[in-house]
């Protein structure tokens, strides 16, 4: 009975971690930039345009995105940083946009433990609330992506892109 028990597991175990994993429709991402000597960590999941109208539509203007799909996108600063002269303490925040035409406010959240937006929205949780200008680009970007730009020694760019918009919030580092 013990050999047909340890039979019976030893099949059970090797169906379950031959099973194949399938694709997320919205791909986890990371991605990490050291800017002067201070790192920076985004993760996020990247949804695809599937032929949606993205901005206005799926995300409306005027109201606060995940910015990105499933669970909130979460940026990690090793060191404080600062946005439009205003400082951002290092720690973990949860990403948070509010898209309009013109113009986005990137907002970055205490609080990065939620699945999506928060079910209650807790003013007192924003660390820092910064406006960016929209920049209309010439190519469809399928997949939300996020990334590092313009990069020196003391600065960079927190770029998100998608469907035909960009929009740039430039933070500065100490050394």
């Amino acid at each position: 009975m013990k050999k047909f028990l340890l039979s019976l597991f030893v099949v059970a175990i090797s169906f379950s971690t031959t099973a194949q994993k399938k694709p997320k429709a919205s791909p986890f991402s990371k991605i990490v930039q050291t800017v002067g000597i201070t790192d920076v960590t985004v993760e996020f999941s990247r949804p695809g345009m599937k032929g949606r109208t993205i901005f206005g539509d799926l995300v409306p203007f005027g109201k606060v995105w995940r910015t990105g799909a499933n669970e909130n996108t979460k940026i990690t600063f090793s060191k404080d940083v600062t946005f439009s002269g205003k400082t951002l303490k290092a720690g973990t925040y949860a990403l948070y946009t509010t898209p309009n035409k013109d113009s986005w406010d990137f907002i970055f959240y205490s609080d990065a433990t939620n699945w999506g937006n928060p079910k209650k929205w807790d003013e007192s949780k924003v660390a820092l609330k910064v406006s960016a200008k929209v920049d209309e680009i010439p190519v469809k970007i399928e997949t939300f992506t996020i990334s590092f730009d313009d990069l020196t020694l003391t600065s960079g760019v927190l770029g998100l892109m998608w469907e035909n918009t960009y929009v740039g919030a430039k933070f500065e580092v100490k050394n």
